[in-house]
């Protein structure tokens, strides 16, 4: 079971750094939202630090959301998913391979510039703490939730905009 899990999140992430650009959109989304929303709200620093967190999290939703409509899709079109269904492996084990890379490919790096991005809100370090920790916990079960709707919206046209 192990080397199935194995084999589809090695699979997923050479697919994923073969389109480096779709790694890099939600990466830069995520840094363009959070520095320029300062310059909407104001830069009062009491104001900044209250609401940081919140937007920290509703960045790293949309740029999980940016990813998941093309999560199914690409095996779908090829038939990969068809074939998936003939291995002799759970098939849940297969879709928690392929959410845990959609989470290392669109999760982890926003997991990693919390941090540097909490520090430009003014937040303490115990905050940033909880913070990091918050979205390390959350942003794999963004994930889990995103892929059953991209799951349910598969062979819909403009599913990206249902999911």
């Amino acid at each position: 079971m192990s080397e199935a899990l194995r084999g589809v999140v090695r699979r997923d992430l050479l697919l994923a750094m073969r389109h480096r650009s779709d790694v890099a959109m939600s990466v830069f989304f995520v840094v363009i939202v959070a520095s320029l929303f300062p310059l909407g709200v104001g830069p009062e620093p009491a104001v900044l630090r209250m609401i940081a967190s919140g937007v920290l999290w509703v960045t790293a939703l949309l740029a999980c959301l940016l990813s998941l409509g093309r999560l199914f899709t690409a095996d779908y079109l090829d038939g990969v998913l068809e074939q998936t269904l003939l291995i002799p492996q759970p098939l849940a084990v297969l879709v928690v391979g392929k959410v845990f890379s959609h989470w290392v490919i669109s999760g982890l790096p926003v997991v990693l510039l919390s941090p540097l991005l909490g520090l430009q809100f003014g937040l303490s370090g115990d905050s940033l703490v909880v913070l990091t920790l918050s979205l390390l916990l959350g942003t794999p079960t963004l994930s889990m939730i995103g892929a059953i709707g991209a799951a349910l919206t598969l062979g819909l046209r403009g599913s990206g905009l249902l999911v």
